[in-house]
């Protein structure tokens, strides 16, 4: 056995590693919380996975994503993670596609070849056309809601839509589920109160909305905490 799963085996047999490495995970998304599920997901022993993100490293992502380093600003996000993946698992099958998520580009998936899909994207609209799409694919997809302005770890939850409490993009996303008949959803979300940036901050271009603040574990917590979810269910019934 490689040594890379040597201690995962010691947890999920050696038919849990065969399993994982058999599955096809895919990561819309690739920023503070899709970078470390991406990363773990690998860890882990997942097989294939597809990653998608249109966006390049920038200076601003130094403070929380783990693909940012002075040396990889200005590169596409999908190209270094894909580098760091097989740089811990060189058997790795990766998909790096460096797409902008909208009604055009998701033509060029099959969502039903995913055994599950990660939404770590950023925007209501994107959400909600992944997880239109799983649905039609019967595709398990674990969605994440809002994890900037937070400094606690410890409410990162995952729960039903149905179930989600104070988070606003919770909020709207159950407004929007319910237009479109989407009656259940798992997702990640937090009950803490958002913290209002501190004035003079920057991060606000004029006439546009406040870019929310961001710290180096919030977003990593929840990263992790949906990739234990995604790995859990892929062992499920694997005697675990």
């Amino acid at each position: 056995m490689d040594a890379l799963f040597e201690r995962t085996a010691m947890l999920v047999g050696q038919e849990g590693i065969d399993r994982l490495q058999r599955a096809h995970v895919a990561v819309f998304g690739i920023g503070g919380v899709g970078g470390h599920c991406t990363d773990a997901l690998a860890r882990a022993g997942v097989g294939t996975l597809t990653i998608v993100d249109h966006d390049t490293v920038s200076a601003s992502n130094l403070n929380r994503q783990i693909i940012a380093f002075r040396s990889t600003i200005g590169r596409r996000k999908t190209e270094v993670m894909q580098e760091r993946l097989l740089d811990i698992n060189p058997a790795l099958t990766v998909h790096a596609l460096p797409v902008f998520v909208d009604r055009d580009t998701m033509e060029r998936f099959d969502f039903s070849a995913f055994d599950y899909v990660v939404d770590a994207v950023d925007t209501v609209t994107a959400k909600l056309l992944l997880i239109e799409r799983c649905r039609d694919a019967g595709t398990p997809v674990l969605s994440c809601m809002g994890t900037g302005n937070k400094l606690m770890t410890e409410p990162f939850r995952i729960a039903d839509i149905s179930e989600t409490s104070v988070c606003p993009l919770a909020r709207v996303m159950r407004l929007e589920c319910r237009k479109r008949g989407i009656t259940r959803l798992k997702v990640l979300y937090s009950p803490e109160p958002p913290i209002r940036p501190q004035p003079g901050s920057g991060g606000c271009a004029p006439g546009r909305r406040q870019t929310p603040g961001s710290i180096a574990f919030a977003p990593a917590c929840a990263g992790l905490t949906i990739a234990g979810q995604v790995i859990r269910e892929l062992l499920s019934g694997c005697g675990q």
